[in-house]
């Protein structure tokens, strides 16, 4: 009996060991390192101020603000965190919990998409909808396709007839029910195109021969031997260009010919240039246009008109810095200003835009560094370099990088591997698989001995050395030891967790010595 009760105890313990030890240990500190709390989480996530998960085992929770489990959200990770919806995903498929703890969704759809307080979800052909207003999930059907538009309608199409559910005509079909990026729905009926609000409304009247989005809220149609420039708007769109002139919109840029002759180059709601000679015009950005003409002259047009004005002897011209604008002529890049005259004559294979009244040149392979006035900074030595911040620019030489100032020097004489700009201006450098801090006039303040680095903030670096995370200012004193698994930072909440493996402390269990010798006697 004696044996059979040690073997016991021997199996309880090992199996009590093993499950233990795979567990892992967090504590947590405030931002002063003043131990708060320590608790046994496989992993913490943190999804937002207020949203934190902890997993432990097979058991995935909704934290409390004591990071307590406080909701078991039945599934097995975090699929997706979209605002206010934790989108769990299980063994079956995913479903979906408020941030509050509310599950909506069970864990047994293969997609979910979702709108403020609606979550479209999907199984195979079969579609649901829950909306958070009715708390209230409801069948929508084996449907071909269904969608949630960016302004929260809901479009479903069977077959080659398109509906909305949600409107208040919801048996009503359309040929046509086409989301875009304005808050207007386009739909086409047999009796043409119109403009449905998003209360599901027409705001203009399904009668527009042909109807199709251009940018924001604004609108390309055609009626009635008439081109239409046309703006949506919640209670009625209006036609704010009309002509019976031909206008285009290809590639999306629109143009208006009159009598067989390119004249105007329109914007959304109107003209954004009107002269003649026009041959062409090239979009070369987002509101950016090369404006061609009969006598060679070529122009930059934006969004308020000419960038740089029509100027001869030029092949193209692009968008600018500070003042100056990359132009070609005769196959050599050079810089003009806004009225059109040669500031840098066109001398070079290639250059980069003006930053700081720096900009980089190539002359076949390699790039140098000139000054706006022109002035030659630099011959042509480097690989890459990189827009100047703050009176430093990266540079890239025989694959290694390196630090230059506005004079073109270097200011580290050995390269990294690669060299990364923070948000604050400092550089974080990797050199043979390790990670340093050199600060904003690249002085070197952390070593490159690490191998992982991250700077949250001034004087707080998380850094990783043979497998284990720990924090260092930019003096390299230690403010939490090189002692963890991870580190995980809550700067809102003023909360630093940390993770480590939990060995817990077993006790050996022995038979009295007292009892044996009483029952031998």
């Amino acid at each position: 009996m004696n044996k059979k009760f040690t073997l016991l105890v021997s199996l309880i313990l090992t199996f009590l060991t093993t499950k233990a030890t795979q567990a892992q240990s967090w504590e947590v500190y405030d931002t002063k390192i003043q131990l708060q709390s320590r608790l046994i989480y496989d992993e913490i996530d943190l999804l937002s101020e207020t949203v934190r998960i902890g997993k432990a085992g097979n058991e995935l929770s909704l934290l409390s603000s004591d990071l307590r489990p406080a909701v078991s959200l039945v599934g097995t990770e975090i699929y997706q965190y979209l605002e206010p919806w934790i989108i769990v995903k299980g063994p079956n498929g995913i479903g979906a919990f408020h941030e509050y703890g509310q599950q909506v969704l069970p864990l047994e759809y293969d997609k979910i998409d979702t709108y403020f307080n609606m979550l479209l979800a999907s199984k195979g052909n079969e579609y649901w909808l829950f909306q958070r207003g009715f708390n209230k999930t409801t069948y929508l059907g084996e449907l071909d396709e269904a969608k949630i538009t960016n302004t929260g309608l809901i479009i479903i199409r069977k077959g080659n007839e398109y509906s909305m559910p949600l409107s208040s005509n919801p048996d009503k079909t359309f040929e046509l029910l086409s989301d875009n990026k304005g808050e207007f729905v386009l739909a086409k009926e047999a009796s043409g195109f119109g403009l449905i609000n998003r209360e599901g409304d027409y705001v203009m009247d399904p009668i527009i021969e042909t109807l199709q989005h251009t940018h924001g809220n604004f609108y390309y149609g055609f009626n009635q031997d008439q081109y239409l420039l046309i703006e949506g708007n919640d209670i009625k769109s209006n036609i704010r260009y009309n002509s019976f002139h031909k206008i285009t919109f290809e590639n999306d840029i629109m143009l208006e010919y009159i009598h067989g002759k390119l004249r105007r180059v329109m914007e959304d709601d109107g003209i954004l240039l009107d002269d003649v000679g026009i041959t062409s015009v090239d979009k070369i950005g987002q509101d950016l246009y090369n404006v061609h003409f009969r006598d060679a002259r070529i122009g930059l047009l934006g969004k308020k008109g000419w960038l740089v004005k029509p100027m001869l002897e030029v092949d193209e011209i692009k968008f600018g810095n500070e003042g100056l604008f990359p132009a070609k002529s005769k196959g050599a890049f050079g810089f003009v200003n806004a009225s059109g005259d040669w500031v840098i004559k066109p001398q070079y294979a290639e250059t980069t835009l003006f930053s700081e009244k720096m900009a980089a040149y190539r002359t076949t392979q390699n790039w140098g560094l000139i000054r706006s006035s022109g002035e030659l900074v630099s011959d042509a030595s480097w690989e890459e370099i990189k827009p100047f911040q703050k009176g430093l620019a990266i540079a890239r030489a025989n694959g290694k990088y390196f630090l230059l100032n506005t004079f073109g020097a270097a200011l580290n004489t050995e390269g990294y591997d690669n060299i990364y700009r923070t948000t604050d201006g400092y550089f974080t450098v990797e050199k043979s698989g390790k990670s340093g801090l050199l600060d904003s006039e690249a002085n070197e303040v952390i070593p490159t001995e690490f191998e992982n680095l991250r700077r949250e903030r001034k004087n707080f670096v998380i850094v990783q050395k043979d497998g284990l995370t720990g924090v260092i200012n930019e003096a390299g004193e230690i403010i939490l030891p090189l002692a963890y698994e991870k580190i995980l930072v809550d700067w809102a909440n003023e909360q630093i967790f940390t993770k480590n493996s939990y060995i817990p402390t077993v006790i050996q269990l022995n038979e009295e010595s007292g009892k044996k010798n009483k029952k031998g006697a």
